[in-house]
C-alpha cells in the first residue's frame, strides 16, 4: 500500500497542474493569533504546500494581546476582499476570544477549514482521511466504523461522512467504559482515533486482522517526540503513521478546498 507521504506528493502534483490551468491563481490567507509551537510548524507546512502548487498565500500574524473585536474586524475585511479566495483562523485562540463567535463570523464561501455550520467545504481533517481511503479503494459499504473522539473538528464530522458511505458507525470517547470500548474495537473494520492521549489504543485490544486504523492524535512522549493516540505496530492491516500521516492529509484537503473556493 502506498505511504501517505507518497500519496500526498502525487496529489499535490495533480493540484499543481490544475493551478497552472486557471487564469487567477488561488489565494489563501492564514490568520494567527497565537505563538503555539505546533501551530507555527503547521502554518509553515501550509505555506510551503501552497507555494509548491503555485498558489498564493499570506500570513497575518497578530499579537496574542489582540482583542476579539479587532480579530472580528479583520475577518470582516477578509470576507469582503475579492482578492482572497479563502482563509483560515489558526487555532488555538487566546482565552479572551470566543472561538465559536470567530467561526461564525467567517463567510461560509471562504471558510476553508469547514468550521462554519453553513460552510460549503468539508472540515479538512475528515475530508483528507476520507479522500485517502477512497483513493486507496477501502471498502466502506456495510462495514463497521468506530470513531474515537467527539470533537466538532474531527470526531463528529468524521462519523457523519462515514455514515454517508453506508458504514455502521459507533462513536466512543475518553469516558467510554473500557469493556464497551473493547467490544467496539473488536467489531470495527475501520477505526479513526482522535482523543489526544498517547497509547490510548494498544495491542491489548483484540483487533480484526483486516482493520484499518487512522491515528489523528498528536502528543509528545517523555523524550519530547511526536506520537499518536495508538501504540506503534498494532496488529492490524493498516495503521497510519505519526508523524507523516493525518497531518499531511489535512494540509492536502485544505489545498483541495482552496481550489474549490
Amino acid at each position: 500500500m502506498i505511504t501517505i507521504k507518497e500519496y500526498v506528493n502525487i496529489k499535490k502534483k495533480e493540484l499543481c497542474e490544475k493551478v497552472s490551468l486557471v487564469s487567477k491563481k488561488p489565494h489563501i490567507t492564514i490568520v494567527q493569533v497565537n505563538d503555539d509551537y505546533a501551530s507555527n510548524a503547521y502554518i509553515r507546512g501550509k505555506l510551503k504546500d501552497v507555494e509548491e502548487i503555485g498558489a498564493i498565500s499570506d500570513l497575518i500574524k497578530l499579537p496574542v494581546t489582540t482583542t476579539e473585536e479587532e480579530l472580528l474586524k479583520l475577518i470582516d475585511k477578509l470576507n469582503n476582499d475579492s482578492s482572497v479566495d479563502g482563509f483560515i483562523v489558526q487555532l488555538p485562540l487566546p482565552k479572551t476570544i470566543n472561538e465559536a463567535k470567530v467561526k461564525l463570523a467567517i463567510n461560509p464561501q471562504k471558510d476553508l477549514d469547514g468550521f462554519h455550520p453553513l460552510s460549503k467545504f468539508l472540515p479538512a481533517t475528515p475530508k483528507g482521511i476520507l479522500t485517502f481511503l477512497e483513493d486507496e479503494q477501502f471498502d466502506f459499504e456495510g462495514k463497521n466504523a468506530l470513531v474515537i473522539g467527539r470533537s466538532e473538528i474531527v470526531g463528529k464530522p468524521m462519523a457523519r461522512l462515514l455514515l454517508n458511505k453506508n458504514m455502521t458507525v459507533a462513536i466512543a470517547h475518553s469516558k467510554t467504559p473500557s469493556n464497551v470500548l473493547k467490544d467496539l474495537v473488536a467489531m470495527a473494520d475501520l477505526i479513526v482515533v482522535a482523543v489526544g492521549k498517547s497509547n490510548f489504543l494498544t495491542n491489548d485490544f483484540n483487533f480484526k486482522k483486516s482493520c484499518f486504523v487512522i491515528d489523528v492524535g498528536i502528543n509528545r512522549d517523555s523524550d519530547n517526540k511526536l506520537v499518536g493516540d495508538c501504540e506503534k505496530d498494532l496488529k492490524v492491516a493498516y495503521q497510519s503513521p505519526v508523524p507523516g500521516g493525518v497531518g499531511l492529509l489535512t494540509r492536502l484537503a485544505l489545498l483541495i478546498n482552496l481550489l474549490e473556493a
